[in-house]
């Protein structure tokens, strides 16, 4: 990895809504963005904007099904990191206890990116 790189995945990280996202998805294996729109209760094209910083740093990789994308964390770019303490740091904050509380109510509910119309 270039310092250039390095940088970049060091700004990504340096926003906390982007470190929200992370966390989410270091509790689930993926998230759709109209997941984390419900969850972090952000607009659709701020949530994207910051998805796409992250992925730009390596941080996430991304897939399409039908309109909606799919994200999940991509582990080799967070092993240069110790992934165990991050995790445990972001458990820790009260916005991401937060966080993971709302996520687990709103999977109870059908997600929007899985319903049929």
């Amino acid at each position: 990895m270039t310092l250039d790189n390095t940088a970049r995945l060091f700004k990504a990280l340096s926003e906390p809504l982007r470190l929200r996202i992370l966390a989410l998805l270091l509790q689930r294996d993926t998230l759709c963005v109209c997941d984390l729109v419900t969850v972090l209760e952000q607009g659709q094209s701020t949530i994207s904007r910051h998805l796409n910083y992250l992925k730009n740093a390596g941080l996430v990789n991304s897939w399409r099904e039908g309109t909606w994308m799919h994200y999940q964390i991509e582990h080799h770019a967070l092993s240069l990191l110790n992934l165990t303490e991050l995790q445990t740091l972001l458990k820790a904050t009260p916005e991401c206890q937060s966080d993971l509380v709302a996520l687990e109510k709103y999977e109870i509910h059908p997600r929007s990116c899985q319903s049929t119309s």
